[in-house]
Order: structure tokens, then sequence, then C-alpha cells
């Protein structure tokens, strides 16, 4: 049950919604719902006695003309029709049942001034599973005007639905619903809060993967000793080392390692994993602050009697928390394929060329170096910053962007090219364990071992090694809990 109320939804909670086919179980605030309701009623009054933007007067450049009485009941249908303009690619079901809860949410905050009617049947289709055609494009981190216009036309009757509907009958627009429900990036935080947890998931995934690693090179452990990480007590960095010191039960002083010091996929793996884990929990804290937020503008308060104009819905924050993660997600994953390079090298393994097995000129392993690369080049272009470009809009009113939502595509993109770099890594760790049949004692890395070398196929001749890596992709959501 998924509490739904404007103030607590969580990021893991968006996850459930988008991963529940169907119906969904939420339990609606009955008190948010009331507040919900007065701020649409001070809204409405508001607009008898004051100009209020989008109630009273057209939008964007358009922020001058005011609507007439005559005018005012066709106002808001012809701005969700206006603005329903997406195009692309039809927006993935996962993404738009996470938009669809969040944008419950936000209104349930309070002060958006959006009709009793409409809230209840935007409710009802997340509760029942109802999914409306929605197109991918058509936002650039300033409200996601188009996506939300497709989704209030859904909710009217006017634009289909990929599945299911809200019965019994259409609900009705009133003048102010359009800017009120459009007013939100709730399709971009859908977007960047699944992302997010994906990554987040990966990085957990990865210390498993590493400390294989490091087992199958005999690494150094005094790259992990707490007083190393003592004089420099990043708060990444840190909880990286005390995992890899977890992971590889060492206490007290383990003894030393095979090399005196080990190559930076080893040795700097605290040093690079700790701003990706800072990021990743910056990011969930922007995120977890924006979808309980009211960012519809204008803002009705009904603490204060007053409707306020504002930027709500410029999302800095959201963009430039993910341009940093896609940037130390990136220098993690350069350490994956660089400790790929180690494992398929015979100086630290004691093993043959690319762990090959049988006649000579085996090749082993030798092709996941390529597949790592590859992914490893485009998760280097999903990290180029999304924040560097600007767009200026609507005659010159709208003169700045964030392009949050560019920047969460490109999240989702270095996550997918992210687990293949892992998966390369852990194909290739697990099979140098296997042929120098380690030992392991109790701890958890062998029990990572072991659920690895359960799915991974033992054959060691030359064969593809394309089911390998989806095994070892499925395997890390595994991973990521020992």
């Amino acid at each position: 049950m998924i509490r739904v109320d404007g103030r607590t939804l969580r990021c893991a909670d968006v996850v459930t919604a988008a991963s529940t086919e169907g119906p969904l179980s939420i339990d609606v605030s009955i008190a948010a719902l009331r507040g919900a309701e007065s701020a649409w009623k001070l809204a409405e009054e508001l607009s008898t006695r004051r100009i209020v933007y989008g109630r009273t007067t057209g939008v964007g450049a358009n922020k001058e003309d005011p609507v007439g009485e005559g005018e005012s009941p066709d106002h808001g249908l012809r701005l969700l029709r206006s603005h329903a303009g997406g195009s692309g690619d039809v927006m993935s079901p996962g993404q738009t049942r996470a938009m669809m809860l969040i944008r419950l949410n936000q209104l349930l905050a309070g002060r958006a001034g959006l009709s009793p009617e409409l809230i209840g049947a935007l409710a009802t289709a997340v509760r029942t599973g109802a999914l409306p055609l929605v197109h991918r494009l058509g936002a650039i981190g300033t409200g996601d005007l188009a996506p939300l216009a497709e989704t209030a036309l859904a909710l009217t009757g006017e634009r289909p639905w990929l599945s299911g509907s809200v019965p019994p009958v259409p609900v009705p627009v009133q003048a102010g619903d359009a800017l009120a429900f459009m007013s939100s990036n709730a399709a971009t935080l859908a977007e960047a809060t699944l992302a997010a947890m994906r990554l987040d998931t990966l990085t957990r995934a990865s210390h498993v993967v590493a400390a294989l690693t490091y087992i199958a090179l005999d690494g150094n452990p005094e790259a992990y000793a707490t007083p190393v990480h003592e004089a420099r007590p990043h708060a990444g960095q840190v909880a990286c080392a005390a995992e890899m010191r977890r992971l590889l039960g060492m206490e007290g002083t383990p003894k030393p390692g095979r090399r005196i010091q080990d190559p930076f996929g080893l040795r700097a793996f605290p040093q690079v994993q700790g701003p990706a884990l800072d990021a990743i929990h910056y990011l969930r804290d922007v995120l977890a602050v924006e979808i309980n937020a009211s960012t519809e503008n204008p803002m009705i308060s009904t603490a204060h009697q007053d409707a306020y104009h504002h930027a709500h819905f410029h999302t800095a924050y959201v963009s430039t928390a993910l341009d940093q993660v896609r940037a130390t997600v990136h220098q993690v994953a350069e350490l994956s394929v660089a400790r790929l390079g180690d494992l398929v090298e015979p100086e630290f393994t004691g093993l043959r060329p690319f762990l090959a097995a049988g006649p000579s000129g085996s090749s082993g392993v030798m092709i996941l170096e390529y597949v790592a690369h590859d992914a490893l080049t485009e998760l280097r272009q999903a990290a180029l910053p999304a924040t560097l470009g600007t767009a200026v809009v609507s005659r010159g009113i709208e003169d700045h962007a964030s392009f949050s939502t560019q920047a969460a595509r490109a999240a989702t993109a270095a996550g997918a090219a992210y687990q293949q770099v892992l998966a390369c890594e852990l194909v290739a760790a697990v099979r140098a364990l296997r042929m120098r049949k380690a030992e392991l004692v109790a701890l958890p890395a062998r029990d990572a071992y072991e659920t690895a070398a359960a799915v991974l196929d033992p054959s060691v001749e030359d064969r593809p090694l394309t089911e390998d890596i989806a095994r070892a992709v499925s395997l890390l959501d595994t991973l990521a809990l020992v």
C-alpha cells in the first residue's frame, strides 16, 4: 500500500508503481483531498477579483492577454488541446505509471487549485492501472507540458488510453484546471527517479563485483584499511572502503596481498566509487523533495489566502544532480573496464591470457573487453552534461531551460550501459575464480561467488558469451543485496 498525501511519497514507491502492472494499491489521504479542494475554491474565488496567470490570462508570452468571462469555460480545454502536442515514441508504461503517481501526490500537497473531479479521476486511473497514451517528446525541464496535457485530455475523454479508462464518464475541465494540471515535471521526475534507483542498485552491486575481482587478483588489502580512509574521510569513500572490508572479511590487520601496490582498478576503487555514492545520495535527496513538492505556477496558498507567481517549474536542482551522477558513474565504469583488463592478464592472475582453456591460441574471454569498451563509450556519451545548453522560447519570455528531461533520459541510458560493463567484469571474475579453484572462506564474497557460479555457464572452452553476459546482467540486482 502506497501512501499518497503530498508529503511522504518515497523514491522506492515510484519504482513500485512503475513495476506494477494493473491495479496499484494506494491510500489517498482524505485530509490532503480536503486541502486540495480548499485550494480549488480559493483559486476560483481569487480569479473573480484579481489577475491569476493561466486562469484569467493566457500563458507564456500570452500572459497579458485576458480571458473574457464568456471564454472562461472553454479556456482550460483550449490550453490542454494546444499543449497536447507530444511527439516521438510512446512513453513506456512504467514511466507513465510513475508519472501519474508523482503528479497525484504533488496535487495532494494542496497548492495547485485543481478541481476535485480531476484529482479524483487521476486517483482512479492510478488505482485501477489505467494508462493514457502519452508521447515521450515535449519538455525541456521547465514543465512537462505536452505529456501532462495528453494525460489530462485522456481523463476528459478526448484522447485514447493504452489500457483501461476512467469510468463511468469523462470529467469536465474547469477554466483554471489546465495549467494547474500541467504545471509540473512529473514525467521527468518519474524517469529521473527510476534511473537514480537503478544506478543506486548498480553501484551496490559493483562493490560485490569488485570484491570478486579482488579475490581473483590477490589484491592488497591496505587500500581499504580503516586508518587510510580515516585520514581523508569523504562519506562515500569511507562507505565504499567499509563495504569492501565487509565483503572480504577484513578484520584487524589482514595479510598482505601479492603486490605492494595494486593497479588503480582495485587500489583507487574507494576514491572513485565514493563520489558516485555521494552523488546518487544527493540525487535521491533532491528527488525526494521534488516528488512531494508543490510546483504549480501560480501557487494557491490557503494559509495566506492568495496566489503566488513563481518559477518552481524550473528544475535546475534535478538537472545538475543528474549530470553529476552520470559523470561520477562513468568514472566508476572506467575502473570496472580496467579491472577486466587485469583479469585477462597472466601477470595478475597466474592463468593463461584471456582466461583461455583448451588448445594454444584459444581466445577465452577476449571479446568481453570489446563489449565492455563499447558499452563504456555509450556511457561516456550519456555522461556529457545536459546543463551546458539552454533555450529561449515563447517569444523570449521563457529564456532559460534546465534540460532535466534530457538529463534524466541520459541517466537511463547510462544505467543500461553501466550494467553491461559490470556484467562483463562479473563473467571474467567468476571464470578466473573457477579456473584458480579458489577456496573462499565463509564471508559475503563467497556467497556472491556461489550465487553467480550457480547461474553462469561453467564451461571454459571458446564459445559465444552473449548468454553469459545476459545472465550476469540479471544477477546484478541479487548481488546488490549480498
